[in-house]
């Protein structure tokens, strides 16, 4: 995964296995209810009889979040994460209990076979938790898919918090509500002396629901018009191969992290009074990235990618196939806690 950008071989290595190590325990509370590191082939009881959930924004969030905690390390930022697209919520699951923060607040999903097995299964099942980003996930202020509030939520929480950066995935279908096009003008009320700094970051995987939306069928200059005549200054991100993005996603965090650092900077040390011009992140991936292709050749897919039932018995072994390509055997310890990288 030599390719070139600013992450070291051996970060960029770190980076891919903790997107993986979110992906396999993301696309595990879909589907699974035992059996949670296939120690075994999978067999029918270890699948939920009727999975529910949302996989096709999934990776593209795991990927953003997994590289905004490297920013965070490397500059020590007080950062948010504003999670717009609501269908992404066994994401900041995955992602709450990969940091630890899950199973802090809920002993028994503990970090172990045992715990993990527990995170799987209550996920979207009777008597566990929802498919959604709500408010009994560690920290959770926003649950997202409310239909364009996502972005207002970033900037209301850092008026007055000079310290705080909210970062706001804005997903395809939302970025098309009254809300959201109304928020993107936000920045022209933000001071940078009192104020934090909102970094939007727009996550284009093509398609709202199930129909293509606006902003992924218009070409990237038409795109970066738009940003600009809202006031801000878009860098994109774009592709699927999977080392490729990692060194573009770090080289343009690492572009908006110093841009914002230098606005405050101009305007708490040096008087700089004129209104900036702040950044944001475009980040185009396929929706449904990593997941098993569709017959026609795709994996687009806004829900679940796999129908795994008494009708489809083939999709059993697709199944299993999609979770071992994260090599799980890599992520976790023979007791299921995460590996120490």
């Amino acid at each position: 995964m030599s390719k070139k950008g600013p992450l070291t071989p051996d970060m960029l290595r770190k980076i891919d296995a903790y997107w993986r190590a979110a992906n396999y325990l993301a696309a595990g509370q879909l589907y699974l209810q035992d059996n949670p590191l296939l120690r075994h082939p999978l067999c029918p009881a270890d699948v939920k009889p009727t999975p529910v959930g949302h996989w096709g924004t999934v990776p593209g969030q795991n990927f953003i979040y997994t590289h905004l905690n490297r920013v965070i390390t490397k500059y020590d930022l007080n950062m948010i994460y504003v999670c717009g697209p609501g269908h992404g919520g066994s994401a900041v699951v995955a992602q709450a209990y990969l940091e630890g923060a899950y199973s802090e607040f809920y002993p028994n999903v503990s970090q172990d076979e045992e715990g993990m097995r527990k995170l799987f299964r209550q996920f979207s099942f009777p008597g566990g938790i929802g498919s959604h980003c709500a408010p009994n996930i560690p920290g959770s202020i926003n649950e997202g898919g409310e239909l364009g509030y996502s972005l207002a939520h970033a900037f209301g929480a850092v008026m007055d918090n000079p310290t705080l950066i909210a970062a706001c995935v804005v997903g395809d279908g939302e970025a098309e509500t009254a809300p959201l096009a109304t928020a993107w003008h936000s920045n022209k009320f933000l001071n940078p002396v009192d104020d934090g700094a909102v970094l939007p970051i727009l996550h284009l995987n093509g398609y709202k629901n199930g129909t293509p939306s606006l902003f992924a069928r218009i070409t990237t200059e038409e795109v970066e018009e738009f940003f600009r005549g809202c006031g801000w200054t878009p860098r994109f991100v774009e592709g699927d191969d999977p080392a490729q993005m990692h060194q573009k996603m770090a080289a343009a965090l690492d572009w908006a992290v110093r841009e914002i650092l230098r606005i405050q900077q101009g305007a708490r040390e040096l008087g700089e009074s004129e209104r900036p011009r702040w950044p944001m992140v475009v980040f185009r991936s396929p929706k449904g990235w990593t997941g098993p292709l569709q017959p026609d050749g795709t994996c687009r897919v806004h829900q679940l990618p796999l129908a795994v039932n008494e009708w489809h018995p083939e999709h059993l072994t697709q199944l299993e196939d999609w979770l071992r390509s994260y090599h799980p055997e890599e992520l976790f310890d023979a007791s299921g806690a995460p590996v120490p990288a």
